[in-house]
């Protein structure tokens, strides 16, 4: 009977069987079905992420085009003119023009008033719902990701158990493939969940901030149209870089009850 070759000092070693692809395959149609899930949510969770960040990018350098140039402007008109054609801020300014002149065409008239309020909150309404849309599936890739790799892991578990039963012993070499499957699962069902967990969040912050700077933009335009254009937000009665009038030196000023004193000390 022939002897076994012995095997050269340095030679490579046979495959262990227990990477990542082996187990995979070990775990069969479950296993790749439960991988293309998760693959699935992380890369739509990513997805949406980038073009949400893009999306509210986009409407904060808007706003700050809106505190600069828009109140400099003439006139409402003029003023949308100068922010982009399909900016939530621009959206505002429309709306408001086409509610002024929807006001003036009802054959049993409301409140000024509240007409503009109520159209000025359907546009915010409509630019916070847009900005909204997509975070749902976030949300469900957050708690659901886990739940899905435990899904998995149970499997794996179960198959673990079943080789043990018809091996009559737990081997290491029976239940490495079907437990290391299982841990698998579980780690990439947290891999996924985490980072859609903390995008979600991230993302609903920087829309509540959003959301404010609108209202506030909307409230500005409101009071405007109310007034006649004499009401004005104070960064934009204010000449941009003007220097601030010195007061004569030994002048206080108090403030009453009726209006300003001013006195001037003598020595």
């Amino acid at each position: 009977m022939a002897a076994p070759a012995a095997v050269a000092p340095g030679a490579p070693h046979a495959s262990s069987g227990f990477g990542f692809l082996e187990a995979m395959q070990q775990g069969g149609v479950v296993a790749w079905a439960t991988l293309g899930i998760l693959v699935f949510m992380s890369i739509g969770s990513w997805y949406i992420f980038f073009v949400k960040m893009i999306e509210q990018q986009k409407i904060i350098k808007e706003g700050r085009r809106a505190r600069t140039v828009f109140w400099q402007a003439p006139n409402l008109r003029e003023g949308a003119n100068k922010l982009d054609k399909n900016g939530a801020y621009r959206q505002i300014v429309d709306d408001a023009l086409i509610a002024q002149e929807q006001h003036n065409k009802l054959t049993d008239p409301i409140d000024q008033h509240d007409w503009m309020i109520n159209s000025l909150a359907r546009s915010q309404g409509a630019i916070t719902a847009k900005l909204s849309s997509g975070l749902a599936f976030l949300a469900t890739t957050g708690s659901t990701a886990p739940f899905v790799g435990l899904f998995g892991t149970v499997v794996g578990i179960y198959r673990a158990l079943i080789k043990i039963g018809a091996a009559g012993q737990a081997s290491i070499s029976a239940v490495a493939g079907p437990v290391g499957e299982a841990l698998i699962m579980t780690a990439l069902g947290l891999v996924v969940a985490v980072p859609a967990v903390m995008q979600y969040n991230w993302l609903m912050r920087r829309n509540k901030g959003i959301g404010e700077e609108l209202a506030r933009f909307a409230n500005d335009v409101h009071g405007y149209m109310m007034s006649g254009g004499s009401v004005r937000p104070p960064a934009a009665t204010a000449r941009p870089g003007a220097p601030a009038a010195a007061k004569p030196a030994g002048t206080t000023t108090a403030a009453g009850t009726g209006g300003a004193a001013t006195s001037t000390a003598r020595p």
